[in-house]
């Protein structure tokens, strides 16, 4: 192993990970969060890649024009969960969907979670 290899991050099984589901509610919760316009981007930071997070801040500052555009103030959104759906396709990557339901809409939040350095972090996150 290389010097590099050494202190690149590392993936991290399964086994030596906490549960997800705690992880993959408060995420969808966050971001949903973001998205209405009541929650700093930077507040979820820790919990994504790089490319995931970069992605999140297009879709908020999307999100952030359309309600000026409209003239509508930032609100916190209420929803329920109403389902997660949990996969592994391979040691150490989880793959879910939460299903969200809203006054108006009923949505799927689809996040990959990766095992790196001992702790979960998104790796893709889709807002359906």
């Amino acid at each position: 192993m290389t010097l590099h290899e050494y202190f690149a991050p590392q993936p991290t099984p399964t086994s030596e990970l906490p549960d997800p589901a705690p992880l993959l509610r408060a995420l969808t919760q966050g971001v949903l969060e973001v998205l209405g316009g009541v929650r700093e981007v930077d507040q979820l930071a820790r919990w994504f890649n790089e490319d995931a997070f970069r992605s999140l801040v297009t879709r908020a500052n999307l999100s952030a024009r359309a309600r000026s555009a409209r003239g509508v103030a930032p609100a916190r959104p209420v929803f329920e969960l109403r389902s997660l759906r949990i996969s592994e396709p391979v040691d150490g990557v989880i793959e879910a969907v939460v299903v969200v339901v809203g006054p108006g809409r009923t949505r799927a939040v689809a996040i990959r979670l990766e095992g790196m350095d001992r702790r979960w972090r998104a790796t893709s996150l889709a807002i359906l």
